[in-house]
Formats: C-alpha cells, sequence, structure tokens
C-alpha cells in the first residue's frame, strides 16, 4: 500500500484486504535502522485475528521515501499525519525499540481514537553509546554487526543472516538511515513528561536478556503507568520481534481481546 504524505511515498505492508472501518486497526512502528520487513512474522497472523494491520516504513526507511526524520517528535508528527490520512479510527500501536519512543511521543499529543498501546523491548528513553553512533555515522558495516550482537540473546545466530544487512545496504545509507534514527533515540528527552499523559491501556513485552533495554528499565516504565500489563520472553535479547516472534503475537493478540 501506497500513499503521499508531505509529497513523499509511504510504504505500508498490508495483508492486500480490504480497509475495514468495522473492524480494530493496529498500526506496527519499526526500531531504529530498520523497515516494516522485521513485522513478517506478525502482520499476517494479527490479520488472521481479525484486526486491519498496517506495518509502516518511516521516511527514508524501507520503501517509503524522504530524508530520515531527525527528532521522535518529527516522526510523531509524520505519525498523525499517516492516520489523519488513512482516516482510522479505534487502532491500537505497537512499537519496537524506537518504535516505543515514537508511540509515546504520539499518545502524549495525539491520543484521539488511541485503543491501547504496545511497547516491545521499549523504555521511555534509549539512550545510545556514542562508540555505535560514531560508527553509524562514518557509514560502518560492523554498526550493524554491533547492533544485532546487542539485539539478540547470547548465543542467537541471525537465522537468513543479519536482517539490518538486508536493509540498509551501503555506507550511506548507514549514515543517513541508521546513525539518524539512533542520535534521534539518544537525545530524546521528552519521555518522562510524556509519559504522565498516557491514559489509555499499556502491554509492554521485554526479554529476559535484553542488552539495549534491560528488563528492570522497561519495568520502571510500566511503573509510571497505571494498569499497565507486563509480560517477560524468557531466553530472549532486544530483537522480540524476530527472536520470539510467535510468542510476542500470541500475547499481543491475547491482550487484545
Amino acid at each position: 500500500m501506497d500513499f503521499l504524505i508531505n509529497n513523499n511515498k509511504v510504504f505500508s505492508m498490508d495483508s492486500g484486504e480490504t480497509f475495514d472501518n468495522n473492524k480494530q486497526s493496529i498500526i506496527l512502528l519499526h526500531g531504529s535502522g530498520q523497515s516494516h520487513i522485521v513485522w513478517s512474522l506478525t502482520a499476517q497472523y494479527l490479520t488472521d485475528q481479525n484486526y486491519n494491520v498496517f506495518a509502516l516504513d518511516f521516511p527514508g526507511h524501507g520503501n517509503s521515501e524522504g530524508e530520515s526524520l531527525k527528532t521522535i517528535e518529527d516522526m510523531a508528527e509524520w505519525l498523525n499525519k499517516v492516520i489523519f490520512y488513512l482516516k482510522i479510527k479505534d487502532f491500537t500501536l505497537v512499537g519496537h525499540s524506537q518504535g516505543c519512543l515514537v508511540a509515546l511521543e504520539y499518545a502524549s499529543k495525539y491520543s484521539a481514537n488511541l485503543k491501547n498501546i504496545i511497547f516491545v523491548a521499549g523504555s521511555y528513553e534509549i539512550p545510545v553509546n556514542k562508540n555505535l553512533i560514531d560508527l553509524a555515522l562514518s557509514g560502518d558495516n560492523e554498526s550493524l554487526d554491533l547492533m544485532m550482537k546487542w539485539g539478540y540473546g547470547s548465543s542467537k545466530q541471525f537465522i537468513g543472516g543479519n536482517p539490518l544487512q538486508k536493509i540498509l545496504n551501503s555506507p550511506r545509507e548507514i549514515r543517513e538511515v541508521l546513525a539518524v534514527d539512533l542520535i534521534a533515540c539518544n537525545n530524546y528527552i521528552n519521555g518522562l513528561k510524556a509519559v504522565k499523559k498516557i491514559k489509555c491501556p499499556t502491554f509492554f513485552v521485554c526479554g529476559e536478556i535484553d542488552k539495549m533495554v534491560k528488563v528492570e528499565k522497561s519495568k520502571e516504565f510500566a511503573g509510571l503507568i497505571s494498569n499497565s500489563k507486563f509480560h517477560i520472553i524468557k531466553n530472549c535479547g532486544h530483537m522480540i520481534i524476530l527472536e520470539k516472534a510467535f510468542e510476542m503475537r500470541e500475547k499481543i493478540a491475547l491482550f487484545m481481546k
């Protein structure tokens, strides 16, 4: 599915089914340097659970045009334009990592029609290691390897290869996509203020051995929101959406009922 926002093409992976206003909608927000591809094991499953599902590519990512947005606030504003264009009502936001920051910022400003938020490997802040940012700014392929080493559980191998290397194919893309995203995450400081404005039901899914957003940080985040629900996936790192997609998507579907 393609459409225009700010005169640039936006891509959203969907099941090919006609949008049904009588169904609830789920919007999937990917993490730094990623694209809709990381939701492949989840999107069709949730569609089969009778939801409209949109796995968006942020500007400059995947099949969406334009430059990568430089701040989480800009990403939230862009998301608001997307939702307005699609005329989506009664929807749930599901964010992974950086996508959690975007969902949080969006919810603090544009809460109308937002039914639930699901934070996967998320926090209200995601500080990024300076060495990783420097490698990404230089276009060094080692930044992709480092992301995945930190992103997966200790002994996890990349099934089918490193997914970031399939999305970011050149030093230019690493500099202009991954580096921009990492800096946006690192510079986001509005999280504690934003979380106070969250009123809708929330569900947290975190990996037991996540090195990027530790379980304790996710629990702290969840504790700031009344009546939030929390699930820990055992023997799983930061890339829950690929490592333990089946368990994650089943828990999401259960929460949505």
